[in-house]
């Protein structure tokens, strides 16, 4: 008998994307720049406000490294990151030859935590080091602490690069996340809340700040009729067809995060009488998540199972869940790596798991996934 996967996240189309790509293969827009570029950067800005400036890159990750070298990253800096993220948030630190210093989460959000925040800023200064940036995540599209992050940040005067790859959609006090930070970056990853099948994006506060972006992304060639270059550049500028799935994209964006959140609301019912979950939720009305995975917490002691067993028996009805991300201080490759806190962050990745959480899950597939729960919970 077929049994069809559900998967975590997977893609999910509004059905205009077709067309904006059929455009640039009649139009013969192909190379990373035309019509779809321009007009998907125009989309996302008018989303975020207009204040904002869009630069479309191949990824989020060439969105986070040339967000470091705007802030003025060099080798030998030092640079503070949220502990628990994926290795993306971390990883261009490195590339610059910087190093990370990685901060515990708190527990209301799962986000970077302030009052550790502040005690490595103190520690790093005395050691004659001052961070040259502050990286923030907003986890499975959950805000962080804005204001009291912002609030440390300014009393020491270091920026913050806002990694809001998985929040687009989410908001905090009504305003968008990727418009928070001194700089900010969304991804359009495949199992984001929107895709282009990959690729991201640069939000920068001016239009200088874009420019260098794209001067950046486009390989760094200085105005001359040859070849000329100053500066070292990347490849890191979206395709006109990807762009023309964006466009396509952001026409159901605010339909994707309603169905994510109903998905939320899907597992608060479904796990509501049973005692030792805990289902991952905003702390309070200043936060708005676009609930880009459900999360919970299981407490082994009052459930009698663990994660990993339920995830487990999720696996043999091919249904996909996940851990939560391993803390980057856990990884082996930033085993010398500085870290600020206590055990926040190891306790969540220990407890936690993400559940399918797709905008295009089909009433069948909900009814699968609580067939399969309450099968396990009896047996």
């Amino acid at each position: 008998m077929s049994n069809p996967k559900i998967y975590l996240s997977s893609p999910h189309m509004g059905g205009n994307e077709q067309n904006f790509v059929a455009e640039a293969f009649s139009t013969n827009w192909i190379a990373p720049l035309g019509p779809n570029v321009t007009g998907f950067e125009a989309d996302i800005q008018k989303y975020l406000g207009e204040q904002n400036y869009v630069a479309a890159l191949s990824s989020g990750t060439a969105a986070l490294h040339l967000a470091l070298i705007l802030l003025g990253v060099k080798a030998g800096d030092e640079v503070i990151c949220q502990s628990m993220t994926f290795s993306a948030s971390a990883n261009p630190i490195v590339y610059l030859g910087a190093k990370p210093i990685f901060i515990d989460s708190e527990e209301d959000t799962w986000n970077i935590c302030p009052k550790f925040l502040e005690e490595a800023i103190k520690d790093r200064i005395a050691k004659g080091k001052k961070p040259k940036a502050i990286i923030a995540v907003h986890l499975y599209g959950m805000p962080y602490k804005h204001d009291a992050i912002k609030k440390v940040a300014d009393a020491y005067g270091i920026p913050i690069l806002e990694d809001s790859a998985e929040a687009l959609g989410s908001s905090y006090n009504g305003k968008k996340c990727g418009t928070l930070g001194d700089i900010s970056i969304l991804s359009f990853n495949g199992n984001k809340i929107i895709t282009t099948s990959g690729g991201g994006a640069l939000v920068a506060r001016n239009s200088e700040q874009k420019d260098k972006a794209v001067f950046l992304a486009t390989q760094a060639r200085d105005d001359a009729p040859h070849y000329q270059h100053s500066h070292i550049g990347y490849n890191y500028r979206m395709s006109n067809v990807c762009a023309g799935i964006g466009r396509g994209q952001m026409e159901v964006l605010d339909a994707h995060v309603g169905l994510r959140r109903a998905m939320h609301t899907f597992y608060k019912e479904m796990f509501h009488d049973i005692p030792g979950i805990d289902v991952f939720e905003e702390p309070s009305f200043e936060y708005f998540s676009n609930h880009w995975l459900s999360c919970i917490l299981i407490d082994e002691k009052v459930a009698g199972f663990t994660n990993e067993e339920l995830r487990l028996a999720f696996a043999q009805e091919n249904i996909e869940c996940r851990p939560l991300w391993k803390p980057m201080h856990l990884q082996p490759i930033f085993a010398d790596a500085p870290y600020y806190g206590e055990e926040v962050a190891e306790n969540l990745f220990e407890k936690g798991l993400c559940l399918p959480s797709g905008s295009n899950l089909t009433v069948t597939e909900k009814e699968k996934i609580n067939g399969v729960f309450k099968h396990f919970i009896e047996n």
